[in-house]
């Protein structure tokens, strides 16, 4: 207690030097805290926008040859079918889910008519197996249950509806679960509302239904527009995705240099490219922010050398009286450390918590901004950053306070 009230004593008479000291320390934990959670933000609001399936899964399409093979010609329509799920499912190994998806009309179109009484909208609709919202990603259902394999074994009518469907067709606090709606003229019943954050949310303007009962209803055969699939956990995605192609260029009788034919996107591509791109954007805001701690260090050990050069009379005394130079040490770094320490949790504190009141307020008013999205830092990094302020503190006191503890008596007692 003595030496506590011995450096708040110090501190108090000299308010400027130690606020200013302070603060650059405060300044610099507070500017890393944001820089961290900013980049952060930017990442999650990157991952809403582009990432809208799973990061391990694999999306297959079919377009038109644009290599002769075999004698056939260039130009030729392909068209991927159910059968070709049952190949991969028979063929290729390290498959977990499996599933299609088939639109009605054109792709990415409102191209359904769909009624609920009077309320008449355009939607798009699609055929999917059970396993697709195993697959698909960013998508929540606060009301209902999904799709599921009993759906598909009965052909029931069924259907899931986005939040936006769910505002069109239905008034305001009406509960859509179990009513029936009519997709172009036939009733289906709605047994769960979702949420599709991609592109914006504007994923949430269709309307699933079972694969087999959108082949009773609306036919289209056994042709399907997209193989969606995600592999057993330890499988390489790369090499998965390149043995179904061989076998879908097998099948269609594709040549293997066709990159137009068969089409794959494998979101593990995207995903590591991701990865990258915000390694190197983390690395440059530590680099920012620590360079920020620095300089607030770097006022530490200024104040702590002066602290030294003002006290080397008083040091003299001391250990002329006695005192041993472990303790004079440890005065002096405990000054360092409570400066730093102070500080520095200020400035975390007051970081975190402006994170937490952008991301409150950017929840609570609905606002969507591109490429940014809840902005936050990890609690156990901020932590270290804090841990590794004060033991940089300690550092930046150890070599006056050693220098200090160096000064024989006699020197010391004719300083200035």
């Amino acid at each position: 207690m003595d030496g506590l009230q011995e450096i708040l004593y110090t501190m108090r008479r000299n308010k400027l030097r130690t606020a200013l000291t302070a603060f650059g320390v405060f300044w610099g934990i507070f500017m890393l805290v944001l820089l961290l959670g900013a980049g952060q933000g930017m990442q999650n609001g990157m991952e809403r926008r582009f990432m809208h399936d799973m990061s391990d899964s694999i999306w297959i399409r079919a377009g038109r040859t644009s290599v002769p093979y075999q004698g056939l010609g260039v130009d030729r329509p392909i068209e991927l079918t159910e059968s070709d799920m049952h190949a991969i499912e028979e063929r290729i190994p390290g498959v977990r889910f499996l599933s299609s998806e088939t639109p009605l009309g054109a792709y990415r179109q409102a191209s359904a008519q769909i009624t609920f009484g009077p309320r008449a909208e355009s939607f798009g609709v699609l055929g999917v197996s059970d396993d697709y919202f195993n697959i698909k990603a960013n998508i929540d259902f606060p009301g209902g249950r999904r799709l599921n394999e009993l759906d598909a074994d009965e052909q029931r009518k069924v259907a899931v509806i986005g939040t936006t469907v769910q505002d069109a067709l239905f008034p305001k606090g009406m509960e859509p679960l179990g009513q029936d709606i009519r997709i172009n003229r036939v009733t289906f019943t709605v047994v769960g509302v979702f949420y599709d954050s991609g592109r914006e949310g504007r994923m949430s303007e269709r309307i699933y239904v079972p694969r087999t009962a959108f082949q009773q209803t609306f036919g289209g055969g056994e042709r399907v527009s997209i193989l969606a699939l995600r592999p057993e956990p330890g499988v390489d995605s790369y090499e998965l995705e390149e043995r179904i192609k061989t076998l879908l260029q097998r099948r269609h009788q594709v040549a293997p240099n066709d990159r137009r034919a068969i089409r794959t996107n494998n979101m593990a591509r995207h995903a590591e490219h991701f990865n990258q791109i915000f390694t190197g954007l983390n690395a440059f805001l530590w680099f920012v922010g620590l360079g920020t701690l620095t300089a607030g260090i770097v006022g530490v050990s200024n104040i702590m050398i002066i602290t030294v050069k003002e006290r080397t009379r008083e040091i003299g005394i001391r250990k002329a009286l006695g005192a041993n130079p472990t303790g004079i040490v440890g005065s002096l770094l405990l000054e360092s450390v409570l400066i730093t320490g102070l500080a520095g949790y200020t400035g975390l504190v007051l970081g975190v918590g402006l994170l937490e009141l952008v991301s409150y307020a950017l929840t609570s008013l609905n606002i969507q901004l591109d490429f940014f999205a809840r902005p936050e830092v990890d609690f156990g990094l901020a932590i270290t950053a804090l841990a590794l302020l004060i033991g940089v503190g300690v550092l930046a006191g150890l070599a006056p306070a050693l220098r200090a503890a160096s000064i024989s008596p006699v020197e010391a007692m004719r300083a200035e």
